[in-house]
């Protein structure tokens, strides 16, 4: 930036370029952020064309998350090396590429190849969002820019469902990944006008953090891989994923001890002891794996207790779209009204109210409850996004804004993979507990069970029958079968209805708790 542009920024000014720069990022933030989210609905379809099993289609997810989650970290010092310009134009471009490759796909391993690197190549565009933000606009300019950031995550986690159910069923499963051409391309011509020519400083290659990337690549990579397989291998009786567990805990260690000894690391981790930075990102991580579990939960709820189809599905997460997109854009004003801390305190604790809305879910609790409760805690992630990334970038030097959008983005995105792994977890453990006692009362020597049974049979017969036949007599014994069936299933059912009551709960608590961490945040100096 010219010594010129820096006096205007300063004076609050921005000019066209920079603006153009800054709308250019946040539609690389939109496709990166929808990519992850848009085969989720469209799983079971893509599987079928390839002819893939289960577990093969799994890695269509997983590939693109291991892939971004190792480039994220790594976008700053990618950036000091080659340029923005170039970082973002590669970007980008890959990623354009890899969509269309994902789209023609023949078969399972052409899939899964692609999506890994077009994971890798998307993977630079979210933390450069929030870097061309922070650092193309003045202070009193955040505000408005982090209100784009928060659109364009949140209204992807949105849309990404929404989206990849209409179009497979409408069109075919290939229409998600041709969706992100257009906007891709539009993103490459806002680069080519807005983004300055910077020259690469290729020497740092040489003398790169080397040691730093490859502890980082191995250890991030283990452990998105043993989150995303835990479940299918059921976790720890699997020798997978005691290994994949290893590498990620060595891979880990040797990464934080390695780039605390570098004089020169390719991410500055020492960012994490500054108080706001550090506390924000503690709150980052939990807020990630809240926000990454509940969208988690939210479609299996519909699917497994209601028996929502993807365009179902879809349809209920619009008004959670719809409300973040317009409190996103009001939450800057919220802020000049009272403080951005006030706004991080507010947030959360709407969010908790928004999971606390879900903790006694019933047979008739469908889209009537759960959608107001997306509604409110649409409401209070909008105020956390902006809010908290205001907040945790004050007070920061220039050159600190590559390690620290990297590191943001990072502590959400490892938070969100172990949020949805731990949530899937829960559900499963906690319905075979609330069904173990459920059935408990199931007994013959129950009398709600006797009279269940005789009422059942009764019904499923289709005729009267004494009480004394229905419940003993060799003639009813195919209903009473039938019977116990129905009940084992409405057992399970309610189980169902328990378990997802009591991940809501946890998740409420934990948005209680950050709020409280909200109030031990410094107030930014003026």
């Amino acid at each position: 930036m010219t010594g010129q542009a820096e006096i205007g920024q300063a004076a609050g000014q921005v000019s066209l370029r920079s603006w153009i720069a800054v709308l250019g990022g946040v539609v690389g933030c939109f496709m990166a952020g929808m990519n992850v989210h848009v085969t989720n609905a469209s799983l079971p379809d893509v599987r079928g064309s390839l002819g893939a099993s289960f577990e093969e289609g799994s890695w269509i997810t997983t590939a693109y998350l291991v892939a971004e989650i190792i480039i994220i970290p790594m976008t700053g010092w990618l950036v000091s090396v080659f340029s923005m310009r170039r970082v973002l134009m590669v970007g980008t471009g890959g990623f354009i590429l890899f969509s269309i490759v994902c789209s023609m796909a023949p078969d399972i391993n052409t899939m899964i190849i692609a999506r890994a690197l077009q994971g890798a190549f998307g993977g630079v565009l979210i933390p450069l969002s929030f870097q061309i933000i922070v650092s193309e606009l003045p202070p009193s300019k955040h505000p408005f820019g982090m209100a784009l950031f928060a659109v364009a995550n949140n209204v992807a986690q949105a849309a990404g469902p929404s989206l990849g159910g209409w179009l497979t069923e409408a069109y075919s499963w290939r229409w998600i990944f041709y969706l992100q051409v257009p906007p891709g391309l539009l993103l490459l011509a806002a680069i080519g006008w807005a983004t300055p020519r910077a020259p690469a400083s290729l020497d740092r290659l040489r003398s790169g953090d080397w040691r730093g990337i490859i502890a980082m690549a191995l250890g991030l990579s283990a452990l998105q891989i043993m989150l995303e397989e835990g479940e299918r291998k059921d976790w720890f009786a699997s020798t997978f994923i005691i290994e994949t567990a290893i590498i990620a805990a060595l891979g880990l260690t040797a990464f934080v001890l390695v780039e605390l000894w570098q004089k020169t690391p390719f991410i500055n981790l020492r960012l994490l002891g500054r108080y706001n930075f550090g506390l924000a990102s503690l709150m980052q991580f939990t807020f990630g794996a809240v926000v990454f579990g509940v969208v988690f939960l939210v479609p299996n709820y519909f699917a497994e207790a209601h028996g929502y189809n993807a365009e179902q599905i879809g349809l209920t997460m619009i008004p959670y779209g719809l409300v973040q997109f317009v409190m996103s854009f009001a939450t800057p004003k919220l802020m000049q009204w009272t403080s951005v801390r006030a706004i991080i305190i507010l947030g959360f604790v709407v969010m908790a109210a928004g999971c606390l809305m879900n903790i006694h879910l019933d047979s008739n609790a469908a889209a009537n409850v759960i959608v107001p409760s997306l509604v409110v805690r649409g409401i209070g992630q909008s105020f956390i996004v902006v809010a908290l990334g205001v907040m945790a970038v004050g007070g920061l030097e220039k050159s600190e804004l590559g390690s620290a959008s990297g590191l943001f983005s990072t502590v959400r995105n490892v938070g969100g993979a172990i949020g949805i792994a731990v949530a899937s977890q829960f559900v499963v453990e906690r319905e075979k507990l609330h069904a173990s006692r459920i059935g408990e009362a199931v007994s013959p020597f129950s009398i709600a069970f006797r009279e269940r049974t005789i009422e059942l049979v009764r019904v499923l017969s289709g005729q009267q029958v004494d009480r004394r036949t229905a419940f003993y007599g060799k003639l009813a014994e195919p209903y009473r079968q039938q019977a116990l069936a129905v009940m084992d299933k409405s057992v399970h059912h309610d189980a169902l209805l328990l378990a997802y009551s009591d991940a809501f709960l946890i998740a409420g608590i934990s948005m209680l708790i950050c709020a409280f961490g909200g109030l031990l945040l410094r107030k930014r100096q003026p």
